[in-house]
Order: structure tokens, then C-alpha cells, then sequence
């Protein structure tokens, strides 16, 4: 089968170089001319285990970088749309992007050939059904007859997006006519995973079903790290590697959600926690979970700075060494980052020496975050020239911080 794939981000990528490792053979296309130039060259634009290798299998190979849109969506029999559905300050999904993309799609195809498009970027339920359908009609185009149109949620870690894909647990497609359905399901023939065919609205309440449910976790499991801190005289750490040992988890790997930090961020658990609480809202219902699992995210940099200014006490020329920049360990990616809400609010604060270091994600941090920071070249570089050190991200290099410093510590993490 043949699949153009809209959009080279993790989800992107991930799905172009899968879908070309189980023998498709995919065209790639992305907007940023620096993004498709370093992945046309062979490398990736960003830290992803598994990927490098599997780019360099299939480049200009199975895999192709797009540089002629007609003649590609000519030769496909499916589109798949990866593209950015970012959130506003509504907590509505933006879906400009996907808009464009399907647009640019439609634009170029001139025949009566059977295509499927597909969203793969995470919307919320009835995204589909209201307004995508609505959107390719109002350009000529009739559902089910000429084109399907159908969603088909990933389900990707940052850090395992490879071995997510190509090792996936289950596969869903919400499609509404069977003739996209058979298509679809035709191109996991050669994957051994159960597939599940759901309606257009189920498909996408799966995927926030899924992300809100660690949102959740998160921020109970942070809630009651406040708790504790608020009580005083408890381990939390330990209270929460004892809970991990109920027999009722059943060996599941769900321990990093229940278990307390900085708050979630990265680009996934924040823009659908989001999403889901404004669609819910403009519907009737006002979620009140959901509304004060975002509220309880919110208000952890405020607390994490309250832990940090009382190791640092009424002086505001201390130095402060943020361990940690992405927002968890593995990955290089900062958007979102607790890291970055806990310097806003210590600048807030008047505290402006602040020292950050991450084991890959400085550069991306420093694009993105234009804050009173610097940037230390070193982990024993941040170590050495800091007051006092704060661990916002997990990484496993900053276990061994209590044997190489005697100053003090502010565990966010709760590693050590």
C-alpha cells in the first residue's frame, strides 16, 4: 500500500518509518524546511531510541521525503494527518493545522481513485464527525463515496515511540463505512496486535480516555505529595514505592503515573486534559475531575518554588542549579516542561541566578524559553556553581547527588 503521512514529529515520523518498516511504502511531508532538510539527510531532529536506525533502513527507500505533493497523493491509497492540534487559552484543540493539511490534500487530487484520510493528531471526540467530514464536503467532496474518512489514535511514549509502534498493545480505527475500514485494517495485516474497528467519536474518546486517566494519576498522586509535605513527618517517597507493591497493579508499568513530581508536561497529557475539559464544557457539563485535575497541575510550580525558597531562605543573589530541563528523562523535549514554569516562578520571585542543565535538551530549552536563566556546560559544571540544586527532571546521572555535593538538595522528583 502506498501512504502519504502530513507532518514529521514524533507521531509523524514514528508512523512514516513503522508503516515502511512492515513493507508500505510512504511519502513524508513537513512543513519545516529545517525539520524535513536534517530528516532528508539522514538524521533525526530529535531523541528517539530505535528511530536513527530505522530511518537510515528506509530512506529514499520505503520512506521518502515529499518534494512533489500531486504526484504523491496521486499514487496513495491513504493519507495520514500527523499534524499539531495545540491547545489555546479555551483549552479548545486549534485544528488549523489539519484543516491546511486536509486542504492541501484535496487541493491536488484530480481522479476517481478511493482514498482514505486519516487523522492520526490526537482531537476530541466528534472532531471527526463535525467538523472534519463537514470541512472535505464543503470542498466538493462526498464521504463514503469518493473518499473515507476516518481517525486512528496513537499511542506513543516520547522515548519509546518506536518500540510503542512496532511492539504496539492494540490498534484503533474509527472509521464509518466499511470500505475504509477494510483499508485501513489492510495495512496491520502484517502486524500481530489486536485491531479494534469503533465508531468516529470512539475512536477519539480512546485516546483521551487513555491520556486523561494519567493526567489524572498525576495529578492525584502530586495532590498528595502536597499532603504530605503539609503533615510533615512523612516519607513520601517510600509511602509511594509501598503503594507500587499492591498485588492489585498486577506487574502493570503504571508507577510512573502514580507517583509524585513537578506536575505533567510534554505536549501530550496537557493539550488533551485541555481539549477534553473545553469540549466537555461547551457541551453542558463541566467536569469537575478533569477541571481540578488541571487546577492541581497548575499550581505545582507554585508549590515546587515554595519547597525551593525555603532551602533558599530571603536571599535573592543565591544560585539556583535546575537539574533537568525536558520534561522527563529520555527525551529532549521541553515543551511544557515543569522545569521551565518552576524558573518563570522563581524569576517571578526575584530570584535570577539560576543555573539549568539537562543531558540533552539544553538547546531545545533555550529555543523555546526566553527567561533569567543560563546554562551550565556540565552536570558537575551546574553542581559546582550552584547554591543550592533542585531535581526537576528524573534523570538517572542525578541519583549519585547526595554523594558529590553536600549542599543543599530540593528533590522534586523524589528519587533519591
Amino acid at each position: 500500500m502506498v501512504i502519504t503521512v502530513f507532518g514529521l514529529g514524533f507521531v509523524g515520523l514514528t508512523t512514516a518509518l513503522g508503516f515502511a518498516e512492515i513493507g508500505h511504502k510512504v511519502y513524508g511531508v513537513e512543513v519545516n524546511q529545517q525539520r524535513f532538510d536534517t530528516i532528508s539527510s539522514g538524521k533525526l531532529p530529535f531523541l528517539e531510541p530505535g528511530m536513527d536506525e530505522a530511518l537510515t533502513r528506509h530512506l529514499n527507500k520505503n520512506f521518502i521525503p515529499c518534494t512533489d505533493l500531486k504526484a504523491a497523493i496521486a499514487e496513495s491509497d491513504c493519507v495520514y494527518y500527523c499534524v499539531g492540534t495545540p491547545y489555546g487559552e479555551d483549552g479548545q484543540a486549534d485544528l488549523t493545522y489539519l484543516y491546511k493539511a486536509v486542504e492541501q490534500t484535496l487541493d491536488v487530487i484530480n481522479d476517481d481513485k478511493f482514498r482514505v484520510l486519516v487523522t492520526k493528531s490526537t482531537i476530541p471526540p466528534s472532531t471527526t464527525s463535525t467538523k472534519i467530514i463537514p470541512f472535505v464536503e464543503e470542498k466538493g467532496f462526498k464521504v463514503g463515496e469518493k473518499l473515507g474518512v476516518a481517525n486512528n489514535p496513537e499511542f506513543l511514549r516520547e522515548g519509546y515511540c518506536w518500540d510503542d509502534f512496532m511492539n504496539a498493545d492494540r490498534i484503533v480505527l474509527g472509521v464509518s463505512d466499511k470500505r475504509s475500514e477494510d483499508m485501513l485494517r489492510g495495512i496491520y495485516t502484517n502486524m500481530d496486535v489486536p485491531v479494534f474497528c469503533v465508531s468516529l467519536n470512539t475512536g477519539e474518546f480512546i485516546k483521551y480516555l487513555s491520556n486523561t486517566l494519567l493526567a489524572t494519576l498525576i495529578s492525584y498522586s502530586n495532590e498528595m505529595s502536597v499532603i504530605a509535605d503539609t503533615i510533615g513527618g512523612i516519607d513520601t517517597a517510600n509511602a509511594f514505592r509501598i503503594l507500587h507493591m499492591d498485588k492489585r497493579w498486577g506487574g502493570c508499568n503504571m508507577t510512573s503515573y502514580v507517583y509524585p513530581g513537578c506536575g505533567y508536561g510534554g505536549y501530550c497529557l496537557p493539550k488533551d486534559t485541555n481539549a477534553l475539559y473545553a469540549v466537555t464544557k461547551t457541551a453542558g457539563f463541566d467536569a469537575q475531575i478533569l477541571k481540578n485535575v488541571i487546577a492541581t497541575n497548575d499550581s505545582m510550580p507554585a508549590f515546587i518554588t515554595d519547597r525551593i525558597v525555603k532551602a533558599a531562605g530571603d536571599d535573592k543573589n543565591v544560585t539556583i542549579g535546575i537539574l533537568g530541563l525536558s520534561f522527563k528523562p529520555e527525551s529532549d523535549d521541553t515543551r511544557d516542561a515543569p522545569s521551565a514554569k518552576i524558573i518563570r516562578e522563581l524569576n517571578s520571585r526575584g530570584y535570577k541566578n539560576i543555573i539549568g542543565y539537562d543531558p540533552v535538551a539544553m538547546p531545545e530549552f533555550r529555543a523555546y524559553y526566553k527567561m533569567e536563566y543560563s546554562c551550565a556546560d556540565s552536570y558537575a559544571d551546574c553542581v559546582k556553581h550552584s547554591d543550592i540544586l533542585v531535581i526537576a527532571t528524573a534523570w538517572k546521572e542525578f541519583a549519585n547527588l547526595p554523594q558529590i555535593t553536600d549542599k543543599p538538595i530540593v528533590d522534586c522528583r523524589y528519587m533519591l
